[in-house]
């Protein structure tokens, strides 16, 4: 598959617009980001913002900036940025004080209940502010947009790509993703070698951020079996904000628990061929048709798992590494990766020296990813003061053969001496064949001479 199929495919496994059922993400004006359900002919609150109608939202676009208006929404044109011009201006004689705003909370209150627009309750601030002019030129913009933030009631929808469902995770909750940053979790894709069509083992206890990636990666085309903890299918909640269409996780998504998984254990499955004169009702046959469905899908995923030949092994659990790498390990392919996450570096330190231990594992490394944000802003670009302290620590390695028995390897030796060294060096082993009894003869180590190549056996050690 070409690199255009893949991108096209990763595309298509989500719709381009708002579709009822949606989980959708929202960024109200103080930068918070709310997660919300788009249902048809339902009301959405957005806390003390207010509520409107999801049906204003299905079938738009995500990106757009709403203002919610009697339950309904506007959409509000784009505002281009500003160049601000510093001045000699500067904010030490100001003092503000209770008296500076004489505009009282009440009355502000009662500009709001008849209907009085946000920018018109700011620009009577504004007007009525007693220091506003003593300000700088940064100092009136951060105090619009902190007044914006207070009285606003407008959003912008977030397309739910996979660096936005992350980042909304990591500020919501970082501890239920295992600390997994967006910058962390691309270069564990990466270095998993995700792609379209490819076959791939999960254990995921990062509330199914890391099984989100691959599956927008994968497109809907390759495999995607995950080991988990309960009976029945995973709920992955970071996976539901994403808005994947059906075949991009019916088609290629499939999971096993740890006892399933285990090549000795016999499943207690309720019989599902029953004889069709004992089948009383459509209800019962609905059932027993279900049944039969859920056992066939657990027996051809088992074999599956024991066939073996994954591309790649991620792991990204509160369990012991190294039990779930020699539980799984066989049935990754020869050259296939294995990632391993975690949010402590002492769990993959021992990791890393367990494996090194083991010759079946390649160059075993442990890497921390590291990010730094930067407000871009004219005259205004610096660092920003707030940031992650870590985004977890990576181990990677590539799994090999490691057998004794494998097939001989071919060792190429020097081309052939000229002729006249040749039979000079014929001359000098007759002589010492003569001169010491038992040395091999002529006819002995013509065949070693004429030799190009010799055969070693793999398993002995070359001195």
């Amino acid at each position: 598959m070409t690199t255009q199929d893949a991108s096209s495919s990763t595309l298509e496994s989500r719709e381009a617009t708002i579709q009822s059922g949606d989980l959708v993400l929202l960024r109200i004006p103080n930068g918070d980001v709310k997660g919300v359900k788009a249902e048809k002919d339902s009301t959405v609150t957005i806390g003390r913002l207010g509520s409107f109608y999801a049906n204003e939202l299905i079938d738009q676009p995500y990106g757009l900036t709403y203002e919610m208006i009697d339950k309904r929404l506007k959409v509000v044109p784009p505002r281009t940025l500003q160049e601000v011009e510093d001045t000699d201006a500067t904010n030490e004689l100001i003092n503000d004080g209770e008296f500076v705003q004489p505009l009282t909370i009440d009355e502000i209150q009662k500009l709001k209940v008849s209907g009085v627009h946000v920018s018109d309750i700011i620009k009577k601030q504004i007007e009525q502010h007693a220091n506003y002019s003593l300000k700088t030129e940064y100092s009136k913009e951060k105090y619009k947009k902190r007044k914006e933030e207070k009285y606003s009631k407008s959003f912008t929808t977030i397309e739910p790509t996979l660096f936005n469902v992350c980042d909304y995770w990591f500020n919501k909750d970082k501890t239920r993703i295992r600390d997994i940053r967006a910058d962390s979790l691309s270069q564990m894709l990466n270095l998993a070698n995700i792609r379209p069509g490819g076959r791939y083992l999960a254990v995921d206890d990062a509330s199914g951020l890391v099984v989100a990636g691959i599956l927008e990666r994968m497109g809907g085309e390759g495999r995607l079996l995950t080991i988990c903890d309960t009976d029945s299918p995973p709920a992955y909640p970071v996976t539901a904000n994403m808005n994947f269409k059906p075949h991009v996780t019916s088609e290629v998504l499939v999971s096993l628990n740890w006892a399933t998984s285990e090549e000795d254990y016999t499943p207690i499955i309720p019989p599902s061929d029953i004889p069709a004169d004992q089948i009383r009702s459509e209800r019962q046959k609905s059932r027993l048709s279900k049944r039969k469905a859920v056992t066939d899908l657990l027996t051809t995923t088992r074999e599956e798992l024991f066939n073996g030949e994954f591309d790649s092994l991620i792991i990204a659990s509160e369990y012991d590494p190294w039990s779930i790498i020699e539980k799984l390990s066989p049935y990754v392919a020869g050259s296939g990766s294995i990632v391993v996450h975690s949010p402590h570096i002492q769990i993959l330190s021992d990791l890393q020296t367990q494996m090194r231990a083991a010759s079946q594992y390649l160059c075993p490394n442990v890497t921390e990813s590291w990010l730094r944000r930067y407000q871009v802003l004219p005259g205004r670009t610096h660092p920003t003061m707030v940031t992650s302290g870590t985004g977890g620590f990576i181990l990677h390695t590539i799994k090999i053969y490691d057998d004794p028995n494998a097939s001989s390897v071919i060792i190429h030796r020097r081309q052939k001496p000229k002729k006249a060294k040749m039979e000079q060096s014929e001359a000098v082993t007759d002589e010492s064949a003569d001169s010491f009894p038992g040395a091999p003869s002529k006819e002995d180590t013509s065949l070693e001479n004429s030799t190009d190549t010799i055969m070693l056996d793999a398993g002995k050690e070359v001195q």
